[in-house]
């Protein structure tokens, strides 16, 4: 058995330090970028590493190392090949660096760019729901498509602009949505008679010449009395604002949970409530009623660590949960209220249950609690019933000597295995960091009473999910996840330093920015700043989880202060002073 997924706490470590040094810290060497590598970066950082009795240069230009050789310049680059040499005394590296353009090309002939007509898969729409073509083409031509007996004109986009990545946070641009160019067509139209359309004919007229190309998504028309109602067949289905992974994710639907497919996009589906899911996690359920239920009364019940409150309904129906300080937030959908009494007695932590009808189809519960701190919460569907379990805050302890007696906490060393994490200028991995620092907090964790435990405790890979599940399955009071940082192509990696902390639910926020402040003042190091993240470990609702980075690993200067034994130690030994008095400062309720 693996005794890591066992829920084994993990056993007392002897002697931890930095480990031993590669023939990489003693040679010259280039961490990053690979060989043959691809980015749409506008430049490019080199990390690696030389010893300091002789220069360093890239393209003949010398580069500025640290006081132990490790190096972290960034070069601009052009469109298509650039090639990089690098040169430590007799010694070359090269690196041929290919970068794509971000925006699609404007053809310069009778043609549509490159996969630019959409729909580019199979769609379904409700009758008279619009539905919107676009196409790249050359500037002011004439763009038009033929389908279901209608003739759509697309016209130039001129005042639309393009929002940058979400990763550009991280980098130095301070443009946040870019100038579209010409050449971007588009139009919508609606259609009031149902069935399959077919494919979109696109046609672009430039003076006297004709391009007609046939688009790859086919189109059906739907009436509301046909739609088909679906039910979640896997454990938590997620549900996305729109019909890709790039969409925001949302509340996740529990297995049961049932619904009516109003539009189909590729393989994600939406939901009559409004948001999408992917169409290999439902099944049909043929010649099923549209679902919709009643609610009337609402009970809880109590076991020693958690509450629970039980909303009978008809059928499982979508729902979305939101939190807020000392609010915890239920709406169901595609639901009525026939509600005239509900028993909430006096309780340690909970203050009452509101409710209000805020919708035709929607019943709103708002919990509030006697705290802004929350533990974590879960819901499943048992037959009809939804369950909405709330977890006991702990025993929290005014001992000096054991001030984290009664708290239990999981630690995350994040990577491991095949996944090595970012790598610094010698070629060292993220992954051995992090398992280093979290079993030196581990440590000292447990000098101050927490009990501790680790999703990894040697150099194995797990999936996100199971680190998620682990998390699930012990129930801790906390948990962190200990990483070091890096920068996608075009950050500015020689500058770049600091330790950012990453929260999700707004029950990890306090926990987020008290450690966060404790490292940054105590220690002394750079900000790199606190963010809302959607992390596969922040987003965990069980209970209060955040995700640290604790520096950048792929910094030259950066580097030597995460890899020194002394300052591994004092910052285990901050870290542990900050989760103990964060603890010690809460507001407590007997």
């Amino acid at each position: 058995m693996n005794r890591y997924l066992g829920i084994i706490p993990c056993i007392s470590l002897t002697v931890l330090g930095f480990p031993m040094l590669t023939h990489a810290e003693t040679s010259f060497y280039l961490a990053y970028p690979p060989p043959d590598h691809t980015t749409t970066a506008e430049q490019i950082f080199f990390i690696g590493t030389a010893p300091t009795t002789a220069e360093v240069s890239i393209n003949d230009q010398v580069i500025t190392r640290s006081e132990q050789g490790h190096f972290a310049p960034s070069f601009p680059l052009k469109i298509g090949e650039n090639r990089f040499i690098l040169r430590y005394q007799d010694q070359t590296i090269e690196r041929v660096i290919t970068r794509i353009p971000t925006q699609r090309e404007i053809p310069r002939d009778l043609a549509f760019g490159k996969d630019s007509l959409t729909p580019n898969t199979d769609i379904t729409r409700l009758r008279d729901e619009l539905v919107c073509f676009s196409a790249i083409a050359l500037p002011q031509a004439k763009v038009s498509v033929e389908i279901g007996g209608q003739t759509i004109s697309l016209f130039p986009q001129t005042e639309q602009r393009e929002l940058v990545p979400n990763q550009a946070i991280y980098t130095p641009s301070t443009e946040y949505n870019l100038p579209t160019p010409t050449g971007y067509y588009q139009g919508c139209t609606s259609f009031a008679e149902t069935g399959f359309l077919g494919y979109p004919i696109f046609k672009l007229n430039w003076g006297d010449r004709l391009l007609v190309e046939r688009g790859k998504g086919k189109i059906t028309i739907v009436a509301p009395k046909d739609l088909q109602v679906i039910r979640i067949k896997s454990d938590r289905a997620v549900t996305r604002s729109g019909p890709g992974t790039n969409y925001s994710r949302l509340t996740p639907l529990p297995k049961g949970t049932r619904g009516r497919v109003t539009a189909k996009e590729g393989e994600w589906l939406r939901l009559d409530y409004g948001f999408w899911v992917k169409e290999t996690e439902t099944e049909v359920i043929p010649q099923a009623i549209p679902p919709q239920s009643v609610i009337r009364m609402v009970t809880t019940r109590q076991s020693p660590d958690k509450t629970e409150i039980i909303f009978p309904l008809e059928i499982p129906i979508p729902l979305t949960l939101q939190q807020g300080d000392d609010t915890l937030t239920l709406t169901l959908y595609n639901t009525i209220a026939q509600t005239d009494t509900i028993r909430f007695d006096d309780h340690p932590w909970l203050k009452r249950l509101d409710w209000q009808q805020i919708a035709p189809n929607q019943v709103q519960y708002q919990l509030r609690f006697k705290t802004n701190q929350q533990w974590g919460y879960d819901y499943r569907y048992e037959q009809n019933n939804l369950i909405l379990s709330i977890n006991h805050p702990p025993r929290i302890t005014k001992q000096s000597l054991l001030p984290l007696q009664n708290i239990t906490i999981v630690l995350d060393p994040g990577h491991g295995g095949q996944e090595s994490g970012a790598r610094g200028p010698t070629g060292y991995p993220e992954k051995d960091i992090n398992l280093l620092i979290s079993q030196l907090l581990a440590q000292k964790l447990r000098q101050k009473g927490a009990t501790v435990y680790l999703t990894r405790e040697d150099d194995r890979e797990l999936s996100l999910q199971q680190r998620v599940d682990l998390i699930a399955k012990i129930n801790p009071t906390i948990a962190l996840s200990i990483h070091y940082n890096a920068l996608p192509d075009g950050g500015d990696a020689l500058h770049t330093m600091g330790i950012s902390t990453f929260w999700y639910h707004p029950q990890a926020h306090s926990l987020a920015v008290f450690i966060h402040n404790y490292l940054v003042n105590k220690l002394q190091r750079p900000d790199y700043g606190i963010y809302w993240n959607n992390l596969a470990l922040t987003r965990t609702h069980y209970v209060p989880t955040i995700l640290l980075e604790l520096g950048f690993l792929i910094n030259p200067v950066e580097f030597e202060w995460i890899t020194n034994p002394q300052e591994q130690y004092k910052l285990v030994n901050t870290l542990s002073e900050a989760i103990a008095l964060w603890f010690s400062q809460l507001e407590t309720i007997e």
